[in-house]
């Protein structure tokens, strides 16, 4: 995931080597499994408020070679996102999903727990496929991962869900046209977001609004208004 961390925005060093036993040791040390607030129903190892990872800035981060971890926060359009597919499984049952910016694997999981026949969780940081490993497995459920960027192509899928995925002009132009392809050969693409700067105006059909709960070390409020809307 792309996004900036509320203390800056400086760019993230060179990643230090990793291997699965490594990346697995820091994301056990570094989170606790909890519920994200909004969907109690899913188990995450998330960072909080009794971890150092929880309050190290993107500068600090970068001085010892990780790239910001988003993957250790359940942020609020993936919050939103997940509540409604649990919510509304239909979305999702017997059908091939993709869940895009994965970060976590809040989304997936949630997708998988719905009855979805498959689901590929893709995200581009280093250490999402362990924590993404991790949450599968602390949630008893399966899916692929893809640790490739996947915009523009196309393998099919029958829904893709994104959550938060707005928030950079440049990601967002080109996330725009690639989600028109998908939609236009017939697929269901669905958005969770909090509003994001770079949200579409139009296009968007509203689905449903949360209350989600989130701290103000992400975010400027402790609940965000969050939106799943669906490319028309």
């Amino acid at each position: 995931m792309e996004r900036s961390l509320p203390h800056g925005r400086a760019q993230p060093g060179a990643v230090k080597r990793l291997t699965p036993k490594t990346a697995k040791k820091f994301i056990l040390d570094n989170t606790a499994l909890m519920a994200p607030p909004h969907v109690p129903e899913v188990l995450l190892h998330l960072a909080d408020e009794a971890h150092d990872l929880w309050l190290r800035t993107e500068e600090e981060l970068a001085e010892i070679g990780l790239p910001p971890p988003f993957w250790a926060f359940a942020w609020a359009g993936g919050q939103g996102l997940a509540r409604y597919v649990l919510d509304h499984p239909a979305t999702v049952r017997g059908r091939r999903v993709l869940d895009f910016a994965s970060g976590s694997g809040l989304v997936a999981i949630a997708a998988m727990k719905a009855g979805a026949a498959e689901v590929v969780a893709a995200d581009i940081d280093p250490f999402c496929a362990t924590a993404i490993a991790l949450n599968l497995a602390a949630n008893a459920v399966e899916a692929q991962f893809r640790g490739t960027d996947c915009v523009g192509s196309d393998d099919g899928w029958d829904v893709v869900l994104a959550g938060d995925v707005f928030y950079d002009k440049t990601f967002a132009d080109r996330l725009l046209p690639w989600f028109a392809s998908l939609r236009a050969r017939g697929a269901e693409i669905l958005v969770g977001d909090p509003g994001r700067a770079y949200l579409p105006r139009t296009g968007l059909e509203s689905l449903a609004v949360y209350q989600v709960p989130v701290t103000r070390v992400l975010e400027d409020a402790e609940v965000k208004r969050t939106t799943v809307w669906r490319l028309a």
